[in-house]
């Protein structure tokens, strides 16, 4: 009888395979689960403003005209675009969207507030930048634990370009 020159390997050594495979598996679960949590979380924040930002229909759109600046907010007076709209004398907009005292924003107002927020390709991008920064982090989860170098480039690249696209558009 020829021998095949496998040999029987001891229970011992085959439950511990077992158990470091398992080991591997629930560490990929654990890493892609942190991953998506950090995705969704990073739309989750950015589409409170990238939706009244994008989706201006059935929203009053219009101008702020910033006229004081504090840490976070700055503060203007609204004037509609469309005829029959009702002006504002103080609404509320996100600092970074504005270039200080004086500036005319294009805005949309959420319902049932006083927060504008910043409409066309600048508005659009800043409102995504959460999403950005969460591609970026997601990124090295995506290419350090689990091992997916290509793709953890190719979302720490886009996530990069979204934030660079923003800054760039803001500071026009």
């Amino acid at each position: 009888m020829a021998s095949t020159g496998v040999t029987k390997r001891s229970r011992t050594r085959r439950a511990g395979e077992s158990a470091y495979g398992f080991l591997l598996l629930a560490k990929n679960v654990a890493m892609t689960l942190v991953a998506l949590l950090i995705l969704v979380a990073g739309v989750w924040s950015s589409w409170g403003d990238a939706k009244p930002s994008m989706l201006t229909k059935g929203l009053e759109r219009g101008t702020v005209t910033v006229s004081d600046c504090g840490d976070e907010w700055c503060t203007g007076s609204f004037a509609p675009a469309a005829e029959g709209g009702k002006s504002r004398g103080r609404v509320r907009i996100d600092e970074a969207v504005t270039n200080g005292t004086g500036d005319r924003v294009p805005v949309a107002l959420k319902p049932g507030t006083d927060h504008a927020v910043r409409t066309g390709a600048a508005g659009i991008l800043h409102a995504w930048v959460p999403f950005g920064g969460s591609l970026l982090l997601t990124s090295l989860i995506v290419a350090g634990g689990l091992g997916l170098r290509r793709t953890g480039w190719a979302m720490g690249l886009l996530g990069a370009g979204l934030l660079g696209a923003s800054f760039a558009t803001l500071t026009l």
